[in-house]
């Protein structure tokens, strides 16, 4: 199922932000995908890049810093470089060291982000990049998430860890607010069949928008 906002992202202006739109072109466009924990939202960015955007993938820099100390790639090492980049450089750390990245890709494609998290990665994007940015959620109920995470064959969790990383995420990522604004909403209780469906109505949709900008 699709759910819509009902009006495109270069319509609004985010509070107290006015006049602070640092990049604007009506020719590319950047769509982030946001969503709790196995909600199946690493499908659509997938979507996205046969569609000719270019993807990036937030985590490549938790990657690169765990190869550069020297430290095991493992969920350990991932989470403890997560915790030291917010920590050094603010909630919005991944968004902001991913920004020559992101612009680079602008250059000769829209762009997909696989990996936004915090409002305030959100927040950042949006000043920096105002109405050409679009955000995609992906939801699943909790209850089909914690029986997806329970029985994963790797890294399953029980109930209450399930409960548990969902609360954390939301209070202490601030995941929960980027799920909010989002300007699309798939529900993802269906079939991989469906996702699909929805995801291309989605760029569909963006890519409508981007040709009336052009022409406007």
């Amino acid at each position: 199922m699709l759910l819509l906002s009902g009006f495109f992202p270069d319509h609004q202006q985010e509070e107290g932000n006015q006049g602070s739109k640092l990049y604007l072109s009506s020719a590319v466009k950047v769509v982030s995908i946001v969503g709790m924990a196995v909600a199946g939202k690493s499908e659509v960015p997938k979507l996205f890049q046969e569609n000719g955007f270019s993807k990036i993938r937030f985590g490549d820099i938790t990657d690169e810093e765990v190869k550069k100390r020297g430290l095991e790639l493992n969920e350990a090492s991932e989470r403890y470089i997560r915790e030291l980049l917010r920590q050094e450089q603010g909630m919005a750390a991944y968004a902001k060291l991913n920004l020559p990245a992101i612009d680079s890709a602008l250059k000769s494609s829209d762009v997909v982000i696989d990996g936004l998290y915090s409002w305030e990665e959100y927040t950042l994007l949006k000043r920096y990049y105002g109405g050409d940015l679009y955000l995609v959620a992906v939801w699943v109920s909790p209850r089909a998430r914690y029986a997806r995470l329970t029985a994963r064959p790797h890294r399953s969790l029980t109930l209450e860890e399930a409960a548990s990383r969902d609360r954390a995420e939301i209070k202490n990522v601030n995941k929960g607010g980027p799920i909010a604004m989002a300007d699309f909403t798939i529900i993802n209780e269906s079939s991989l069949k469906e996702l699909r469906r929805d995801t291309k109505k989605i760029i569909s949709r963006i890519r409508d928008e981007k040709i009336d900008q052009t022409r406007g």
